[in-house]
């Protein structure tokens, strides 16, 4: 078998996960454990820094405990559903149905009360990512502009069927751009729908990934243009200049 060429296959082969757990005994067994079944594992303590991971690289599979020291896990959970549906199990010691109920609809796809045995946690995890891997594609997992082509599902942009490598910040960036074709938008409604309404950084980092995509993106091939509307925004529009 030879080496993954694409992002997707390549993070498919390293079976990767982000552990948010404020809890560093708890965290240091599952990583063992994630580690010694072949997982490339990282924890993070607090929501904001596994937000912050996530948004840089996006894993196979989140593992999020509920009770953070920053951020209420719902909370964490609803900002990761803003701009991906990466695998998302939620654990914790809540074990009442309202709590389960609340994960749930805030986005988790499975729920795990603590304490749980590991092989069953090992057991989600796999059909969670496998549920993801082994899903037909069909045309409707593309959103199309111009020869740019994103799937959420496979968290992907193609650009003339080939791969174009995004972070999850910039995957997220460009996605609400061709939501909103030939729309203007502001920099606060960026930052509103793609770092989410907890942020409470400088609006300048807009632009910083506004650069990123720029030059990641081949425009002209893609048959777009993305401008600066001066004093306003930014809008993506069909055709180049």
């Amino acid at each position: 078998m030879g080496m993954p060429h694409t992002r997707a296959e390549f993070r498919r082969a390293m079976a990767s996960a982000i552990l948010i757990e404020d809890d560093a005994r708890i965290a240091r067994l599952l990583l063992l454990e994630l580690e010694r079944e072949g997982w490339e594992a990282q924890w993070h303590r607090t929501g904001r820094e596994g937000l912050e991971a996530i948004g840089t690289v996006p894993p196979d599979i989140v593992l999020l405990d509920l009770m953070l020291p920053d951020l209420d896990g719902i909370v964490v959970c609803q900002s990761i559903r803003q701009y991906t549906d990466v695998p998302l199990l939620m654990l914790t010691a809540r074990d009442a149905v309202v709590d389960r109920v609340q994960g749930l609809d805030a986005g988790a796809d499975d729920y795990l009360v603590k304490p749980f045995a590991m092989p069953e946690l090992l057991a989600r995890m796999r059909a969670l990512t496998r549920r993801i891997r082994d899903t037909p594609e069909t045309d409707d997992d593309w959103l199309v502009v111009g020869r740019l082509r994103l799937s959420d599902r496979r968290h992907e942009v193609r650009l003339c069927e080939r791969t174009v490598d995004l972070t999850n910040r910039e995957f997220s960036l460009l996605r609400y751009f061709m939501q909103n074709l030939g729309v203007v938008v502001t920099r606060d409604m960026i930052l509103e729908r793609v770092w989410g309404w907890g942020y409470r950084g400088s609006s300048a980092v807009v632009d910083v990934y506004m650069g990123y995509l720029r030059h990641k993106v081949d425009w002209n091939k893609a048959g777009v243009n993305l401008s600066t509307v001066r004093g306003v925004g930014y809008v993506l529009r069909p055709g180049v200049l």
